[in-house]
């Protein structure tokens, strides 16, 4: 053997040993699409061999009265330190044998498995057995997604749009004073409600204040001809009327039915626009002249046609690889993944430069339909998770700082404050599937056939407010708690811009 053989064969000699595999039994029990029972058994030579390596680990440093560190009988250190041992070898063979079925089964969890680990018993004698339930990926064949037919939303943004968003920038920077009259359309009204079935007082809230429009939204109810309810209302009014409780909201028995919500108008408000001076303009964004606020505001007209975009042409993609995905999802799932849907929309609003109104609208839309909504969603994302692995589609950090930019330029924060409240909140992962998603959406649609469409966008008709009928929400989601007077800042869109 030459000295660089012996060289090689000391340096794998001083290599720590593969660890060994357990011979372990597994039993797999499907409940469900996406929920699997398992039972484990691991065999006593498994047992003695981890309690064999828990005591060889121990020996040198055992303390036992009259021997010096390291000079104990090997049994009697075993029967002194049983318990401690006992403890630490079911904890290892648990992890182990945990990490062992996920490889072994090639399982896809998608929850923290379900186990009782202060049931689970080492024995003296025998086999250690032990069951657990969890969630996993459904299995499922992917559908042909190449060449799909999609209907495109296209529209040129037109000065009339610039103009239409200016005003309304405008009146979120516009003064509110009193007015003793009735409330017209865009005016603001501060209310106390209750809401009634029968005579149990459901839910209450004390000067919500609401813009008079055609309908108010509520987290789990709707109500139209809010306008013409309140027309002739003054300080002091009070009016009541039937509010349509949404078909998933949190309290069973109301759902899908009515309840009547008594209102007292405490006040009127006009809105006075402001002038469009020098000062405003710099409040706004540091812009220099009118022109620079209206280049600014035309890119985040086209920043929210590009989401409405994304988000017609993701419908119509998600119908189509939904369509044969007739499995059923477990309703534990639909409830804990309710709340990151609506994270994971809210992120979408901010990325494209929504103000709080409009985020406010969709999540209270998204609240009345949230377990209906969030079934298609975890559909499409298991489908489109999928089509990612075949393709080879990853996310790299670099995806997490452009989209980490895009949320930091709309909100007006710096890229590093926005980043450390997503990590604080547990979002990274909801962000994650974010990108992973979008490019693979992107992947899809470059195989697509694509028809444009017109598009207009939508009108200011409903008036959201951050309250429940039913007192509480199916999920609740931090979303911005601006007045209907908080300034908007556009500097950062007017530099991306």
């Amino acid at each position: 053997m030459t000295t660089s053989e012996s060289a090689i064969a000391q340096a794998s000699s001083d290599l720590p040993e593969a660890p060994q595999s357990l011979k372990i039994d597994v039993s797999i029990s499907k409940v469900s699409t996406c929920q699997r029972r398992i039972k484990v058994t691991i065999p006593r030579e498994d047992i003695d061999r981890y309690y064999d390596e828990a005591v060889r680990d121990l020996m040198p440093t055992a303390l036992m009265p009259g021997f010096r560190p390291g000079r104990a009988p090997r049994s009697l250190v075993g029967h002194r330190f049983k318990a401690e041992l006992g403890d630490q070898i079911r904890s290892k063979l648990l992890n182990d044998a945990m990490a062992q079925v996920g490889e072994q089964e090639k399982l896809a969890p998608i929850s923290e498995p379900d186990l009782d680990v202060n049931a689970v018993v080492l024995p003296d004698t025998g086999p250690m057995m032990f069951e657990f339930g969890i969630e996993v990926r459904p299995e499922f064949d992917i559908p042909n997604w190449k060449g799909l037919s999609i209907r495109r939303p296209t529209r040129e943004i037109s000065a009339d749009d610039v103009d239409q968003a200016v005003t309304r920038l405008l009146r979120e920077r516009g003064r509110l004073v009193p007015y003793d009259g009735s409330p017209s359309k865009g005016d603001l009204i501060v209310v106390n409600v209750r809401f009634l079935d029968g005579d149990r007082l459901v839910s209450e809230a004390s000067e919500l204040e609401i813009i008079v429009r055609p309908t108010l939204s509520f987290a789990d109810g709707l109500l139209d001809g809010f306008d013409v309810l309140v027309h002739q209302s003054k300080a002091g009014s009070k009016v009541s009327a039937e509010v349509n409780v949404s078909n998933e909201a949190a309290d069973e028995k109301l759902r899908g039915g009515k309840v009547t919500m008594e209102m007292e108008v405490v006040e009127v408000k006009k809105l006075e626009l402001p002038t469009l001076s020098s000062e405003l303009l710099s409040e706004l964004g540091d812009f220099s002249s009118f022109e620079q606020l209206r280049v600014a505001v035309q890119k985040q007209l086209e920043n929210q046609l590009e989401w409405h975009r994304r988000r017609q042409v993701r419908q119509q993609v998600a119908s189509a690889l939904t369509a044969s995905a007739t499995w059923d999802l477990p309703p534990d799932l639909l409830k804990r993944q309710s709340q990151r849907e609506l994270e994971r929309s809210v992120l979408e609003l901010r990325r494209s430069g929504f103000d709080d109104d409009s985020i406010r609208r969709h999540v209270n839309e998204l609240r009345q339909t949230v377990m209906a909504s969030t079934a298609r969603s975890l559909k499409e994302h298991f489908i489109l998770e999928r089509i990612a692995e075949d393709e080879s589609i990853t996310d790299a950090s670099a995806d997490y700082d452009e989209e980490i930019r895009a949320i930091a330029a709309q909100s007006g924060e710096s890229p590093r404050r926005v980043r450390a409240s997503l990590e604080k909140r547990g979002l990274m992962d909801v962000l994650r599937n974010q990108i992973i998603e979008r490019k693979t959406l992107d992947r899809i649609t470059s195989d697509a056939k694509f028809t444009d469409t017109p598009f207009e966008f939508e009108k200011s008709e409903t008036d959201a407010v951050d309250h429940a009928v039913c007192g509480t929400v199916v999920g609740e989601e931090e979303i911005p708690t601006a007045t209907h007077s908080e300034s908007r800042d556009l500097r950062s869109v007017s530099r991306r811009g």
